[in-house]
């Protein structure tokens, strides 16, 4: 097993979260999806506390109407609420009111974890099968915390990749 990867936290985020929402019932396509968007809207919310986004709310009327329609539904994971829709493909998460491809998110995934994605995904799955579900869901951003790569606090920081051990992910299962 690889012991230490060189990564960004978004795509750190996006796979603990969709290991997360595999353990809470996701089936592996459901949570890449979900992984996805929690890392986004992470993102973006970090992005507005930096200065580097404006948000940009939606209109009244927007909102009727995916209230209306009925096929949106929020889903928690890791303090953020994703919106969701079914499709015929399971459920998606949204981005920008539109399904999030599964492919995509594993094309992804490779390309920012290399050979180490097998290895950062037993060591991610080895800590979430330590838990409960209801631990997990309640406990799995803290748990992240614990396990980000450092990076530069405020805008220095933004975009930057650190070290993460694989093997501390591992020993938080033990600890746990």
């Amino acid at each position: 097993m690889t012991r230490t990867i060189i990564i960004h936290r978004a795509p750190l985020l996006t796979l603990w979260a969709a290991v997360v929402a595999q353990r809470l019932g996701f089936d592996w396509k459901e949570a890449l999806t979900l992984g996805r968007a929690v890392a986004g809207l992470n993102t973006y919310s970090k992005g507005v506390s930096l200065g580097l986004f404006t948000p940009a709310p939606k209109s009244v009327k927007e909102q009727k109407t995916t209230l209306k329609a009925g096929a949106t539904l929020h889903v928690d994971l890791l303090h953020r609420a994703v919106p969701v829709q079914h499709t015929p493909g399971g459920f998606r998460a949204l981005s920008k009111d539109h399904p999030v491809n599964p492919d995509s998110v594993t094309r992804y995934l490779e390309s920012k974890f290399g050979d180490a994605l097998d290895d950062a995904t037993s060591a991610m799955k080895t800590l979430a099968l330590s838990m409960t579900p209801k631990e997990l869901a309640a406990e799995a951003y803290e748990l992240y915390e614990k396990f980000r790569p450092s990076v530069p606090a405020g805008v220095s920081g933004w975009g930057a990749a650190g070290k993460v051990d694989l093997y501390r992910i591992i020993a938080l299962a033990d600890a746990d």
